[in-house]
């Protein structure tokens, strides 16, 4: 019985994370979990798997959780110090950090220096503070499994072989809902529009940031700090599918792919049970079905916000946090029709120019620039809100 701890447990990995516990109670038992604003979801959560500790994200919002809970034996806290006793919890083994956007860093902080394992699906903590991260894993002696589709087709594919015969990383991509709109239409692009993704069912965040590629651009910088590759030898593919989740090339000339049915169930088991593979529930991939993949460069020039993450990585230092910092500002200001879609691309990249790359030694410092990022952008939407 492994115990764990979901942080985030009512978004999309949450929700697909509780059904890989829900079919394997045998394997499984959640210690604690938390959530954002989705008490009703959260408190049905609570009753079906009995966590010793649930959290929500605002302190406001322990009131209402403890009225809707009732006589159940939980603890409910709230605010950032209740992130961090559920991701510390004594009887947990593993922490899930499924936390969209840089409101994970400080619990999973927190989680490796309890040296919990950790199963990561926000990209965000290694796009905002890499190295402090990798460093951390390192001097606690904890295991990091990628929870993202990409990474952990990655991950699978390197097993069993040497870093140093590594020649390249290859990201797939789905191109998202725009692949084939021409570039001068995007202005004109309503949310809706953008929220339907052809192929995968995600947040809202995340599934815009598929859109705008940028969801790409964070995935490769991640890549960079979980595989410990070069920038350089990380490229991107445009793969229509989704079949092949992603591919690693060998000095020899020899590609490894990992293919799969699109579905999120798969790389959370692989991380969940690892080393082991448990039955997902996810349709098997049938290849005779398949009329063809196919694979092309991405247009850096339409989906501007992926070469700016390339950008961001090279510049170093504090600039990936304030890029994905002024994504998520961004991000949610196109949600709620403050901006248009094409704007997105344009905020972050002022935020970037505007900004004056410096070294990061503490995740205080990480989240002071990304405080500066969420508040020059801010600015930006001001300016060019509709």
């Amino acid at each position: 019985m492994k115990n764990i701890t979901i942080l985030g447990s009512t978004g999309s990995i949450g929700v697909s994370t509780l059904e890989i516990v829900a079919a394997h109670p045998d394997r499984f038992r959640v210690i604690a979990m938390t959530a954002g604003k989705n008490l009703e979801l959260f408190v049905r959560q609570i009753k079906q798997f009995t966590p010793r500790i649930a959290v929500v994200a605002s302190q406001a919002d322990v009131p209402r959780l403890k009225e809707l809970c009732g006589a159940l034996d939980v603890t409910i806290l709230g605010g950032v110090e209740g992130l961090i006793a559920a991701a510390t919890a004594d009887e947990t083994e593993m922490v899930v950090a499924a936390i969209v956007g840089a409101a994970g860093l400080v619990p999973t902080a927190a989680a490796i220096r309890a040296r919990k394992d950790i199963a990561l699906a926000n990209k965000e903590i290694l796009v905002t503070a890499g190295h402090l991260f990798m460093d951390l894993v390192t001097e606690f002696g904890v295991r990091l499994f990628p929870v993202d589709s990409e990474h952990s087709a990655i991950f699978q594919s390197i097993e069993g072989h040497r870093s140093e015969d590594i020649s390249k990383i290859i990201l797939t991509a789905s191109g998202g809902p725009f692949l084939n709109t021409p570039a001068a239409q995007l202005s004109a692009v309503t949310v809706r529009d953008a929220l339907n993704h052809p192929n995968w069912n995600m947040g809202k965040k995340i599934t815009i940031d598929s859109a705008t590629m940028m969801n790409k651009g964070l995935e490769v910088i991640e890549a960079r700090w979980l595989f410990n590759t070069a920038v350089e030898k990380i490229q991107v593919n445009i793969h229509p599918q989704s079949i092949i989740h992603s591919m690693v090339e060998y000095i020899d000339g020899c590609v490894i792919a990992q293919l799969g049915t699109p579905d999120m169930k798969a790389p959370i088991a692989y991380a969940l049970a690892y080393p082991e593979r448990i039955e997902t529930g996810v349709k098997p991939l049938d290849l005779t079905a398949l009329s063809g993949l196919t694979f092309f460069n991405p247009d850096t020039a339409k989906f501007r916000c992926l070469e700016l993450a390339y950008l961001a990585v090279t510049s170093g230092e504090s600039m990936p946090a304030v890029m994905n910092a002024a994504n998520e500002i961004a991000v949610s200001e196109f949600l709620v029709g403050h901006i248009g879609f094409t704007r997105i691309a344009e905020t972050i990249e002022r935020t970037m120019d505007a900004h004056t790359a410096h070294n990061l030694r503490s995740i205080d410092e990480v989240l002071k620039a990304d405080l500066w990022g969420r508040e020059y952008a801010r600015e930006i939407c001001k300016e060019i809100g509709l």
